[in-house]
């Protein structure tokens, strides 16, 4: 497939088409989020994407371009927000080894060392790919071609050595379409399907620490792709190939939208024995439609134990590889978006301020009220912080089979899988004054506790 041209230094394929109110009974109940990270009392204020994301034990990263950190809006946000970083295209072949041989890692050290210096981690991103090689690779001959990659693994990991906490060693060697076939590369070309198991063996021999992964795009849902994958690294694990984690590069868009059984997916990769991480993720769109997606990509994750960790591809849209998509958090001029919002919220973080219950923060504290055989009565005590709020919005999860059948007190919208409860009269709080909205769940033989997000005040 022809590539586009790079947008923000990013080079890549574009992914195919694939009340006081009155009980109000909601036309659908909340749709399904089974295993959800179980409630924990008061929904707090985490500060930044990052930190929230600890908090859950994982990280929340973005890619970065070595050339935007003098740029002190991008550097500020990069700093305040996330947790990990990834070299765009720093790191790829044709950035630290144009000339056989000869290595250039200037552009990477200066993202590693700046991430560093601010307590981020790395991903390392990619050493064998297909795309972005420099011409002298492809023209080698297979005995050749193996010294080359070999030699590129040891000395890119080597120079990286204890600064990378998971390296995308494989990237992208499956076709697209319903084949699940191996794509045509100079590697699979010449070397063979045993080309991806050499890279991931050099690749444990140079460093045991480090996590390795394959990484790919079109296999966030279950597929002839993602089949093939699976059945890759099942085949790896039953083996002993050196292999801890795939990646999911997770780019959608309303012709490639977040897969109904992206959970699933990301579950049963899991279960062969491997962390999966969502490795480059954006979603184009706007307003509460785009955030809504980005809640069923954080609620996915944290649904899957072994999901350790969320990448976004860029910091702000005017950068974005899809610019015109507009598919990141933070606009072109770094104000924070509603998938933003969303995203923190979901993380358990809170837009409207820290613990300490600040200015314009509200804190939202869940009850169960009453139980009986077949559903029960929760109430959400939302209450305001250090200064007084004229609105509030609290989201509300519960798993599968149980459905919200009514609420009061609040005003309810349902988007993808979150049940969103807004103020109705009670909107209006002085500072550190509270009030309640409640909620009736039928159960459906279902056990487990809704969860309650981090309130956002207005």
């Amino acid at each position: 497939m022809a590539q586009n041209p790079p947008v923000g230094g990013r080079t890549r394929r574009r992914p195919q088409a694939r009340a006081r109110c009155a009980l109000s009974l909601l036309t659908a109940g909340v749709l399904a989020a089974a295993g959800v990270v179980a409630l924990a009392g008061t929904a707090q204020a985490a500060g930044a994407l990052g930190d929230a994301a600890a908090a859950k034990g994982r990280y929340f990263g973005a890619a970065v371009a070595a050339n935007h950190l003098g740029e002190a809006a991008y550097a500020s946000t990069l700093d305040a927000q996330f947790g990990s970083v990834t070299p765009e295209n720093e790191m790829k072949w044709d950035a630290v080894e144009s000339s056989r041989n000869s290595f250039s890692f200037s552009a990477a050290d200066r993202i590693v060392s700046h991430a560093q210096s601010k307590g981020m981690k790395v991903r390392g991103h990619t050493l064998v790919w297909h795309s972005q090689l420099p011409g002298w690779v492809s023209p080698l001959a297979a005995t050749d071609l193996r010294s080359a990659m070999n030699n590129h693994i040891t000395q890119v990991m080597t120079h990286y050595k204890g600064k990378i906490h998971s390296w995308d060693v494989v990237n992208e060697a499956f076709q697209d379409g319903g084949s699940g076939a191996r794509r045509s590369s100079p590697f699979q070309d010449k070397l063979g399907n045993g080309f991806i198991e050499e890279a991931f063996r050099t690749a444990r021999t140079v460093d045991a620490d480090a996590k390795l992964c394959y990484n790919d795009y079109n296999t966030d849902g279950q597929n002839a792709k993602s089949n093939a994958v699976y059945e890759m690294v099942k085949d790896f694990k039953q083996r002993g190939v050196p292999i801890d984690c795939v990646g999911f590069q997770s780019h959608f868009n309303s012709n490639s939208p977040v897969p109904s059984d992206f959970q699933a997916n990301l579950q049963r990769f899991a279960d062969l024995g491997v962390d999966v991480q969502i490795t480059e993720l954006d979603i184009e769109g706007s307003g509460s439609a785009q955030a809504a997606n980005y809640t069923k990509v954080v609620n996915a994750c944290l649904a899957v134990t072994r999901c350790t960790g969320i990448t976004v591809w860029g910091v702000t849209d005017k950068y974005s590889w899809r610019s015109g998509g507009t598919p990141l958090l933070f606009d072109g001029d770094y104000n924070k978006k509603p998938a933003y919002d969303a995203v923190l919220a979901a993380l358990g973080g809170s837009g409207g301020g820290g613990d300490d219950g600040g200015e314009g923060a509200c804190t939202a504290t869940y009850t169960r009220t009453s139980t009986w055989n077949g559903g029960y009565n929760g109430q959400v005590t939302v209450k305001a912080g250090g200064s007084g709020i004229t609105g509030w919005a609290v989201p509300v999860t519960v798993a599968s089979p149980q459905k919200v059948s009514a609420v009061w007190n609040g005003t309810p919208t349902t988007a993808g899988d979150v049940m969103t409860v807004r103020h109705s009269w009670n909107g209006t709080l002085a500072a550190g004054a509270s009030t309640t909205f409640g909620f009736t769940v039928q159960t459906n033989g279902g056990t487990s506790a809704p969860v309650v997000g981090a309130c956002t005040a207005s």
